[in-house]
């Protein structure tokens, strides 16, 4: 469960940001992943409760955006949405594509107070 270390690097990156900033407490973390990112997004929200506990951000709420995979076909050039890496391109039926959005993970904004 890769999902527990993913949630425990978010929460050292906003408690990083938030004490920068001089922030006493984190109320929220909105984070963006992509659709080809490999989380399980329903696993990384169980981990998020166990890992904000004795932190600045033991009350934060976690937002999570999801963006949605796509690809550019090397053969035809067409950009077109991916579900996962066995997708073949609408226009010509290549497997040659580069993934250009949806591997993302970031944490995208904090509310602190």
């Amino acid at each position: 469960m890769h999902e527990l270390s993913i949630a425990l690097s978010i929460v050292e990156t906003a408690v990083e940001e938030a004490t920068k900033a001089g922030a006493s407490s984190i109320s929220k973390v909105e984070v963006e992943i992509g659709t080809m990112a490999g989380i399980e997004v329903d696993a990384l929200q169980f981990a998020w409760d166990s890992v904000i506990r004795d932190t600045i951000a033991g009350e934060a709420e976690l937002v999570i955006h999801s963006i949605q995979a796509e690809a550019h076909c090397l053969e035809c050039g067409t950009d077109f949405p991916v579900d996962n890496f066995f997708t073949q391109c609408p226009s010509c039926k290549s497997y040659r594509y580069r993934v250009t959005h949806g591997k993302e993970l970031r944490v995208s904004s904090l509310m602190v107070d």
